[in-house]
């Protein structure tokens, strides 16, 4: 089993447009743009703030509800401090692997929705394309499309993101929430450091909060066995304070975050962590007006719980040919479409875990022949080949 010949010709386009996150993305969608709109689909742009990304939502086939959905994100991974023995954006295949950035995350299902768009004739009923922008850094792409999705009123029977899944369909994944926190003390000469109010060690009490917090989701927490943590859990990335050895710092950051079951809400989180520092301040700091924590949530997307004996999980099972869902441990857009009322699944070529935002990132032919074959099984749906 092969891949089509248009998929490997789109993919080797689109790994040639170096679309990470912090640049343009607006070469690649126009190529798609020009794709879908000769194949005859009715297509729109949804750019971002800057004017510099866009979304692409693109459709076909009879007005109404009904047919299915295809997701995808357009950006990538940066290549910087990686080393690579390949060239970063242009297709080079060696043996049965296709290297790349973005082969596997996710440009390979990206090529293989498009391609099959192409193919399509006769279509008795809809097939739409999502095509997003800064899903890696916390799907921020999608968030902004969120209000033109919801006014379009699309209302598909399924819809798939394509995250690399080594094609199993996965049915959950965990939420997330990102935070600031901004510890504010009094500045002072380290001299008479105790005269005053250390913003990094107000920092350092939130971290020891934080690792009780986490400590309580694993012992007592909501707990699922199909990932591997079972359960919430909370991880500080960084943390910054102070400007001289001499001088006692009066502010200090930490970034911290929560990936979460469905069942665990981010908001209860913050509110203990909030609770919490609120009682070491009027314990250890008290009468020291200047000391304070104010914590922010900077990002968040929601999760993904899909029950097993959901039609839609059996369904995704006969199109990519396995009975064996999965959850999976990275965030995805299918939260946000689950949200909208659409049932969603993901489900896309590649291992994330082997060969995603690695050097020499690379994806199996043999993957990308099963995404074909996927996308056969579903033209077969909602299309006349």
């Amino acid at each position: 089993m092969a891949p089509h010949p248009s998929t490997l010709q789109i993919l080797d386009r689109l790994i040639a447009f170096p679309t990470v996150s912090a640049d343009s993305n607006l070469p690649l969608i126009g190529y798609a743009e020009d794709l879908l709109r000769n194949a005859g689909f009715d297509t729109r742009r949804l750019p971002d703030g800057s004017g510099t990304k866009a979304g692409l939502v693109a459709r076909i086939g009879p007005a109404g509800p009904g047919g299915i959905m295809l997701s995808a994100h357009s950006d990538v991974v940066p290549v910087e401090g990686q080393q690579w023995s390949r060239p970063q954006f242009r297709l080079t295949q060696e043996g049965d692997r296709l290297y790349g950035r973005g082969t596997t995350d996710m440009k390979g299902y990206l090529a293989s929705m498009l391609s099959a768009a192409l193919r399509g004739t006769d279509w008795s009923r809809p097939l739409m394309l999502v095509i997003s922008y800064d899903e890696e850094v916390g799907c921020r792409g999608i968030r902004q499309m969120l209000p033109d999705l919801r006014a379009l009123g699309w209302r598909p029977e399924l819809c798939l993101v394509g995250e690399p899944t080594s094609m199993r369909p996965a049915i959950g994944h965990k939420g997330k929430a990102a935070f600031l926190a901004t510890c504010h003390g009094v500045a002072g000469h380290s001299s008479m450091a105790p005269r005053f109010v250390n913003a990094l060690h107000l920092a350092a009490d939130l971290l020891s909060v934080l690792r009780q917090s986490q400590d309580e989701f694993a012992a007592s927490g909501a707990q699922d066995r199909a990932y591997d943590i079972p359960y919430s859990t909370v991880h500080a990335g960084r943390m910054q304070g102070g400007t001289a050895l001499n001088i006692v710092p009066d502010k200090a950051l930490v970034e911290f975050e929560l990936r979460h079951l469905p069942s665990d809400d981010a908001a209860a989180f913050l509110s203990r962590i909030g609770a919490a520092m609120d009682r070491i301040l009027a314990d250890r700091y008290a009468g020291q007006a200047e000391a304070r924590v104010e914590i922010e949530i900077t990002n968040s997307y929601p999760g993904l719980d899909v029950a097993a004996d959901d039609p839609a999980v059996a369904r995704v099972a006969d199109l990519c040919g396995t009975d064996r869902p999965i959850k999976v441990a990275y965030g995805t857009e299918a939260g946000f479409f689950a949200d909208l009322g659409i049932p969603t699944l993901v489900c896309g070529p590649g291992d994330m875990n082997a060969q995603g935002h690695k050097p020499d990132e690379y994806l199996c032919l043999g993957q990308l022949a099963e995404c074909d074959a996927m996308m056969d099984r579903i033209l077969s749906q909602i299309s006349g080949t």
